[in-house]
């Protein structure tokens, strides 16, 4: 079970991020990452160089943030700017800083990044997964960095 109820986190003076919505290519757990696939948007891949979306919560369906979207269904993906805040999925085992450099995994999930990966996210929050599943983890966007040695 998730820590957060909600993928989008804030602020509060901002009702709701930018969206895009389409089909996605499999089933994607919100709070994880999502890039363009053609016309359709598909889990992102190990260190992700293209735009980054963020899988949102299907509250229009009242499904929950542990409620994946389906292959073939129409999934919102959330346009990260820097004053938001996103509740992102990192897997178990994951000891995130406050302040620490996140990238995306194969899976779409967010781990940390090591040198030379793309930085995506940073860790607004500190938090040691060692919960046996994936969590969420406050986060907010980074603008075109690279993680450092």
């Amino acid at each position: 079970m998730a820590r957060y109820n909600k993928i989008y986190a804030g602020p509060v003076s901002e009702p709701l991020p930018q969206v895009q919505e389409r089909i996605c290519t499999a089933a994607i757990l919100p709070g994880t990452a999502l890039v363009e696939s053609g016309s359709n948007f598909a889990q992102a891949g190990a260190n992700a160089l293209t735009k980054v979306y963020i899988a949102q919560d299907n509250y229009l369906a009242m499904k929950g943030v542990d409620d994946a979207t389906l292959a073939n269904d129409r999934i919102v993906g959330m346009e990260m700017l820097d004053e938001q805040f996103f509740n992102v999925r990192v897997p178990t085992g994951t000891n995130v800083a406050r302040g620490s450099q996140l990238t995306t995994s194969a899976a779409g999930k967010f781990v940390l990044a090591t040198t030379g990966q793309r930085v995506i996210m940073i860790a607004e929050e500190a938090y040691n997964n060692t919960s046996g599943a994936d969590q969420l983890v406050r986060a907010r966007v980074a603008r075109n960095q690279l993680a450092a040695a």
